[in-house]
């Protein structure tokens, strides 16, 4: 009597199945939400504010583009602006480029 009696395993009931894959997947289903509150939100509104700004754009506002350019604006198009920067000296940009609006007089 060396070998001992194998006694057969029942199978779980359904509903407890279902309760312990809902369970392992809370710890995805919560990393996914501090995901979304910490990266994907506050980038879209980060995104939102500067299509506001950019819409906002007037003729005579002083700005900043990406590349560190300020200049006055004196013509605005569709997708397009015309930044006076010097006397005489006009560059044209892409609306997307100004990343920030100065006060007025900012600029002398």
């Amino acid at each position: 009597m060396l070998i001992s009696s194998a006694f057969a395993q029942t199978t779980p009931a359904a509903g407890g199945d279902m309760q312990s894959s809902l369970l392992g997947m809370m710890p995805l289903i919560l990393m996914f939400v501090v995901l979304y509150f910490v990266m994907i939100r506050p980038q879209m509104k980060k995104a939102k504010d500067h299509k506001a700004m950019i819409d906002s754009l007037a003729k005579g506002d002083e700005v900043v583009t990406s590349g560190g350019i300020l200049g006055k604006v004196s013509q605005l198009g569709d997708g397009y602006l015309t930044l006076d920067v010097a006397k005489g000296v006009e560059v044209q940009l892409q609306r997307t480029a100004v990343v920030q609006v100065l006060p007025r007089g900012s600029i002398k």
